[in-house]
C-alpha cells in the first residue's frame, strides 16, 4: 500500500496507532476497484475449487452455549473430513459486525441478525431450564410459580454489555418476565451452573447444560411446565461476499449433519 501511495503521489489511508481507515481518495479508489476485486475473488475461488480438498482458515464468532453444544461437535467432525482447513472459534455473546471483525460466519438468534445476511438453523429449538440443588430446595423450599422467585436466591447473569438477563416464562398464552433477585451475579452459564450445583441458589440455564446433572439427581428442574421454547441458533454469513472454499465446504457439511429444525 505504501508503494501504491508513492506511485500515485496521494495518501490513500489515514493511519493511527489504533486504526487504519481510507482517505477520501482511498474510498473513491476502492469504490471504482470494487467490481475488479470481486472478479479477482471469484477467480481465486474457482481455482481453489480445483483442489482435491478445501484449505484455508475458517473464523466463526459465537456465544458460549452455541459453541459448547452445537458448534464444537460439528467442527470436530468437520475437521476429520477436511484436514487441510484450519478453524478458529471465538466465544463471544456480544452482537458484532462479523465482516468488520474479519469473521467468515457468526452464530446468534434470528432476531439479532443483520438484514444482508444468509442464515441457517444450527441445531434444534432451544429451551431454558430453571434448576436448583436438592440441598437448596431442602433449605429454602420450591417455588410453585414464576412470581415466587422474588422470594428466592436466584443466580443472576450479566451480559457483556452490562445488562442483566431477565427470566421469561409461559403462562397459558401469556409471557411472564421476571427480574431475578439474589446475592450472586456471574457472567457465564458455566459459573451459573457451578453455583447451582454448590447450592448457592436457583439457576436459569439452557437445558443442554442442566440435563446431565438432572439425570444424576444433582439438580432438580423447577417450573418445567412454564419454560417456553426459544428460537434456534442461526449460523449466518454475508450475502454479498463470495464464501471461501473452506466456508462452502463447512456449509455443505452443516446442511447434512442431521439436525431437525423445529420452529
Amino acid at each position: 500500500m505504501n508503494g501504491l501511495e508513492e506511485a500515485l503521489g496521494i495518501r490513500l489511508l489515514n493511519r493511527t496507532t489504533r486504526s487504519v481507515f481510507p482517505t477520501e481518495a482511498g474510498q473513491r479508489l476502492l469504490e471504482r476497484l470494487a467490481p475488479a476485486l470481486s472478479d479477482i475473488r471469484l477467480a481465486i475461488a474457482e481455482v481453489d475449487d480445483l483442489r482435491d480438498s478445501p484449505s484455508g482458515t475458517l473464523r466463526i464468532n459465537a456465544p458460549a452455549p452455541a459453541v459448547d453444544h452445537f458448534l464444537c461437535p460439528l467442527v470436530f467432525d468437520f475437521m476429520d473430513v477436511y484436514p487441510e482447513v484450519k478453524i478458529e472459534i471465538i466465544s463471544d455473546a456480544a452482537v458484532i459486525d462479523i465482516v468488520e471483525q474479519g469473521f467468515d460466519a457468526g452464530v446468534r438468534f434470528g432476531k439479532q441478525l443483520a438484514q444482508d445476511m444468509i442464515a441457517l438453523p444450527l441445531g434444534p429449538a432451544l429451551r431454558y431450564a430453571i434448576v436448583a440443588s436438592p440441598d437448596y430446595i431442602k433449605r429454602c423450599g420450591e417455588p410453585q410459580t414464576p412470581h415466587d422467585l422474588v422470594d428466592h436466591d436466584c443466580i443472576k447473569r450479566r451480559f457483556p454489555g452490562g445488562t442483566l438477563v431477565n427470566w421469561r416464562f409461559a403462562e397459558g398464552s401469556e409471557e411472564i418476565e421476571v427480574t431475578p433477585t439474589g446475592r450472586l451475579t456471574v457472567s457465564s452459564a458455566h459459573n451459573e451452573l457451578q453455583a447451582a450445583l454448590a447450592g448457592r441458589g436457583i439457576a436459569h440455564v439452557f437445558d443442554d447444560y442442566a440435563k446431565p446433572h438432572i439425570q444424576t439427581g444433582r439438580l432438580v428442574e423447577l417450573l418445567s411446565d412454564q419454560s417456553p421454547t426459544l428460537p434456534h441458533w442461526f449460523l449466518y454469513y454475508p450475502s454479498r461476499r463470495l464464501p471461501s472454499a473452506a466456508m462452502r465446504a463447512f456449509l455443505g457439511y452443516m446442511k447434512g449433519y442431521g439436525w431437525e429444525a423445529n420452529d
